[in-house]
């Protein structure tokens, strides 16, 4: 009887469908607007902020969305939508504004703004009795969809330390997700706790007007330069289907002979090779740590008033603690019963469908190797194709046993932690996207 429910459910979902709901008009959200735009599928898209574009917008007057000094940690042409170019007059890496501006001209040139709704959360995503969804959203109440698209992205919640440290600190305590720049910090001593991109970008630019800075980590990664040979470092992301284990040596080759290894800088050494975690992209750290302007630590033990106690017994005077500790996968929207979130891990058919929820579909929620973008296109046409009633989802046994095999391939290539639950390597995870569409493509 599940089967047959499962199967109905299904011939339903692949119907074009009268309306479909967009959560989120970042990156991922508009990826997925444009593919459904160009396919003549309806579609409200809700943005909770006053503006598109995600993170990248960084402020829209009420609520910060990262750091002003966020830029690319991916270049301009990996980076950009293949079938919208960013500007020449663009850097190699661009600043949060530039993507921002990106973003909305890209709206503007594929003509869907005026179904983007901004200001607009939505509060409730309920399945009904027939298969479709009721969307609550604030302000304008409830409305009724027969699909929906999650695009929320997963830089919403933050991710503090679990447990929390021992003891008591007297100063200030944030997460990166609250920094706002370096004003404010001056003469302060900080520790920053991580060893991501947010981590290393926070240090460098706080080492320039802090009394101290401490980097803390729980354990050593790999620092990768943003240029190598002249170039962007991620030109050397080859998208032939070599074995991982060739691409993993020849990146690391440019990497070492570019930046060498983080050890021979007084950064802690990574417990990994590199390609096993998600990389640290960063021009600077290694220089700002040689001159001494950051001083790197062990993982903090205990909060000892105005002090902070490390691991390995030393310990620091401080008023300021960042803690660059990553985010929760997380959906407010949905109820545990449509999509529960284990430890970060969402399982789902390609990253995109769950395998017992028709109709609903997720955007962007990746950890690449390589720019989101791309991905998000990708992802979004696919979409778009099954909505349209162009592509079939294979059966619910076929999906759960594809979700199976990428969490013990995913477990087997990167190191165990919730960081870690979403990674894809980039031009794998293409090459299979375009597979999976191919082959059980509907004919017209």
């Amino acid at each position: 009887m599940a089967a047959c429910r499962w199967i109905i459910d299904h011939v339903a979902a692949v119907q074009s469908p009268k309306q479909v709901c967009i959560v989120g008009a970042g990156p991922s959200g508009i990826a997925a607007a444009k593919a459904l735009t160009q396919r003549g599928i309806r579609f409200d898209c809700f943005e909770r902020r006053g503006r598109i574009g995600g993170l990248w917008a960084i402020t829209d007057g009420e609520v910060q969305a990262s750091y002003p000094s966020l830029e690319c940690n991916t270049s301009k042409r990996r980076t950009q939508f293949s079938d919208f170019p960013m500007p020449k007059a663009f850097p190699p890496y661009p600043h949060n504004r530039q993507m921002a501006r990106y973003f909305d001209a890209y709206v503007d040139h594929f003509g869907f703004r005026d179904s983007i709704t901004l200001n607009s959360d939505v509060r409730r995503v309920v399945r009904t009795a027939d298969g479709t969804w009721d969307v609550d959203v604030d302000p304008g109440g409830v409305r009724h969809y027969d699909a929906v698209v999650v695009a929320n992205g997963h830089h919403r919640e933050p991710r503090w330390p679990d447990p929390p440290f021992p003891g008591h600190f007297d100063g200030c305590q944030l997460h990166a997700h609250d920094y706002v720049g370096p004003a404010g910090f001056e003469d302060r001593s900080v520790v920053v706790l991580g060893m991501g991109n947010s981590a290393m970008d926070i240090a460098v630019e706080l080492s320039a007007v802090a009394k101290s800075v401490h980097l803390a980590s729980r354990r050593g990664a790999h620092i990768v330069p943003k240029f190598a040979m002249g170039q962007p470092i991620d030109t050397f992301n080859t998208a032939l289907p070599l074995p991982w284990a060739v691409k993993r040596a020849f990146f690391s080759l440019i990497v070492r002979g570019t930046i060498g290894r983080p050890q021979d800088v007084g950064l802690p050494a990574p417990d990994h090779r590199l390609g096993e975690a998600h990389p640290t992209v960063s021009q600077h750290i290694t220089e700002r740590v040689r001159a001494g302007a950051i001083v790197p630590t062990a993982n903090i033990a205990e909060l000892a008033g105005g002090r902070v106690r490390f691991t390995d017994g030393a310990s620091v005077d401080a008023d300021t603690i960042i803690y660059c500790t990553g985010y929760n996968v997380s959906f407010p929207f949905l109820g545990p019963e449509i999509m529960a979130v284990d430890d970060n891990r969402v399982d789902l058919f390609h990253q995109v469908f769950p395998p017992d929820m028709p109709g609903l579909m997720f955007i962007g929620l990746v950890q690449p190797f390589g720019a989101l973008m791309p991905v998000a296109q990708a992802q979004g046409e696919w979409v778009a194709d099954h909505l349209a009633g162009g592509y079939r989802l294979p059966s619910r046994e076929l999906m759960v046993a594809q979700i199976e095999r990428e969490r013990e391939a995913r477990q087997r290539q990167f190191v165990a932690s919730p960081r870690h639950t979403m990674e894809i390597d980039f031009h794998a995870y293409l090459r299979g996207l375009r597979r999976e569409r191919r082959g059980r493509r509907v004919a017209a």
